[in-house]
């Protein structure tokens, strides 16, 4: 049986990846503060953004874990194959 690990991302990634959603996220707020509409407008604009961030980040943690399911399950099977194919072996 195999082990597998997942890769690791450097340290440099992680704060790249940090800066770029804050960057993003400072410029949409920026840009929506200084909208020239009104207040109610500029609040249906951010809801809708936060919302945005939200789901996304709802839909990435549901994806990993569909995928990291299905490993896991693989994982079992091919320990279940092995282990008959071994009891078969022996015989």
């Amino acid at each position: 049986m195999t082990t597998e690990t997942a890769p690791q991302h450097s340290s440099a990634w992680v704060t790249f990846t940090y800066g770029s959603f804050i960057a993003s996220a400072a410029m949409v707020a920026i840009g929506i503060l200084f909208m020239p509409i009104d207040f109610w407008m500029k609040g249906y604009f951010a809801m809708g953004v936060v919302m945005l961030v939200q789901s996304c980040v709802t839909c990435t943690k549901t994806m990993r874990d569909v995928h990291e399911s299905k490993r896991m399950h693989n994982r079992i099977e091919d320990a279940r194959t092995e282990r008959l194919l071994m009891s078969v072996g022996k015989d």
